[in-house]
């Protein structure tokens, strides 16, 4: 049955070049491995280095899950040191961080003022980034996840700052990268070559190998660096799939460790659940990760403060520990 309501077409769009955009994060804000980070400190990143350590030893699973804003803080590097040193098995993001992984990569720069080019109409609408859409595709009729396809064709691009690109450094190394889209979430969605049959294909595999990392996670550690709402909803489905596998072969996944890093204070005991009638109740990575998926045999940790000076200073933990 053809369908009653009427869509917005596409070609009518104006799609500028990468060069017309004026950028607010260029090259010069990425931090180098030997540079001072913003002093910080806080006595849980010792403990959660130490799980780590012991996750590693064991062959366990170390997860990431981060929103795009962690590269955005400028520690790309930080990130990538420890993929290479075999600190994480598992990266998880977001739709919008594969895009500021990419642009970083092919120019050097990244992130518009929406306040600026939404008024014009041109927010989003950048020539070069809708190639994303191209890997995408390419992803779902080849049977990879969309992680895996970006990696891999960052990997081989030739971009002049692909050094700094998360997913080209794992796809080197064998980690998997998983890229969780909600349709209409990012600015690939506006361009005309967007399919979105593709992105579900592609996504959704992506979720598969995910929620295959998190059958490893007993002994393990999941970390989730400012992902308010993805980070907490995938993980929370994933790990229900993977103690229902779990739980039919006689194994089980409780004793593992969680740890948020984020902006929010939390009030209170962060072990605790907040009652409804607080607004804090419905920041759901404390409710989720930091209280009800590690209440039989977990532990959990919470570090509040900005990215650009948390995961440098759990890196040097993480050192240390080694």
């Amino acid at each position: 049955m053809p369908s009653k309501y009427a869509c917005f077409d596409r070609g009518r769009l104006t799609v500028r070049p990468l060069a017309e955009r004026v950028h607010d994060l260029s090259l010069s804000h990425w931090m180098a491995l030997d540079e001072a980070a913003p002093e910080f400190a806080d006595p849980a990143l010792p403990e959660i280095a130490a799980r780590l350590a012991g996750a590693r030893a064991g062959g366990a699973s170390r997860i990431l899950i981060m929103g795009a804003h962690l590269l955005r803080a400028g520690v790309n590097r930080h990130l990538i040191d420890l993929v290479e040193r075999g600190w994480l098995t598992h990266v998880a993001m977001n739709g919008a961080g594969v895009i500021h992984d990419y642009e970083l990569a092919r120019i050097g720069a990244t992130t518009e003022s929406v306040a600026r080019y939404i008024q014009s109409g041109e927010f989003g609408l950048w020539r070069e980034t809708g190639e994303l859409n191209d890997w995408v595709a390419e992803a779902a009729r080849e049977g990879l996840g969309l992680g895996e396809n970006a990696g891999r064709r960052l990997a081989a691009s030739g971009y002049p700052h692909a050094d700094l690109s998360v997913l080209a450094a794992a796809w080197r190394c064998g980690v998997p990268v998983t890229v969780h889209v909600g349709i209409g979430y990012d600015i690939l969605h506006e361009h005309p070559n967007c399919d979105g049959a593709a992105f579900g294909a592609a996504s959704y595999r992506d979720f598969l190998v995910f929620a295959r990392a998190v059958e490893g996670l007993e002994g393990g550690v999941l970390l989730n660096f400012g992902s308010a709402i993805m980070g907490p909803e995938v993980y929370l489905k994933a790990l229900a799939m993977a103690r229902n596998v779990a739980h039919a072969e006689g194994r089980e996944i409780r004793r593992f460790a969680t740890a948020v890093f984020d902006l929010v204070p939390i009030a209170g005991d962060v072990h605790r659940e907040l009652p409804k009638t607080d607004p804090g109740y419905y920041f759901r990575p404390h409710k989720t990760i930091l209280v009800r998926t590690v209440a039989d045999g977990g532990e959990s940790f919470y570090v509040c403060g900005p990215h650009r000076a948390t995961f440098p200073a759990l890196r040097r933990a993480v050192l240390e520990a080694a």
